[in-house]
């Protein structure tokens, strides 16, 4: 099996620039409900994953700038807690179930470290769910 299987494609995958700003951060994780995105740089490479704890903690060490700069204080400048380790394209199977045991998606890269989207859990789990119930109702 591919990994390609399970992949929801950097099309259909919010994520944000590195160059965006706080403000576009927030906005963005708002609308989509998401407590974490992946970020990536200009020429797309995946750079890591932004959190809600990683925006909070950003404007409280910049607190001196005031709430109402975040449209000042790009993405770059917030230290991450923790970015989700990406897979590469030909990576087994295993390897992306093992990462997904951990995080609720995982960043897919090809072989120059470009970001071609996500594996999402939820999918991942689905599979193993129909795999398990399909085979007990044989």
């Amino acid at each position: 099996m591919n990994i390609l299987f399970f992949l929801t494609p950097k099309s259909e995958t919010a994520f944000l620039s590195a160059d965006s700003t706080v403000r576009q951060g927030l906005e963005k994780m708002k609308h989509y409900g998401y407590s974490a995105i992946p970020l990536i740089d200009e020429q797309g490479h995946y750079v890591g994953t932004i959190t809600e704890g990683d925006f909070l903690w950003g404007v409280v060490n910049n607190i001196q700038t005031g709430i109402r700069d975040v449209d000042h204080i790009s993405l770059k400048e917030i230290n991450r807690k923790c970015d989700l380790q990406p897979v590469h394209i030909n990576e087994t199977i295993e390897a992306l179930f093992e990462r997904a045991l951990n995080q609720n998606f995982v960043p897919v890269v090809d072989d120059k470290e470009i970001f071609i989207g996500i594996v999402r859990r939820k999918e991942i789990m689905q599979y193993c769910f129909e795999r398990v119930i399909g085979s007990k109702e044989k």
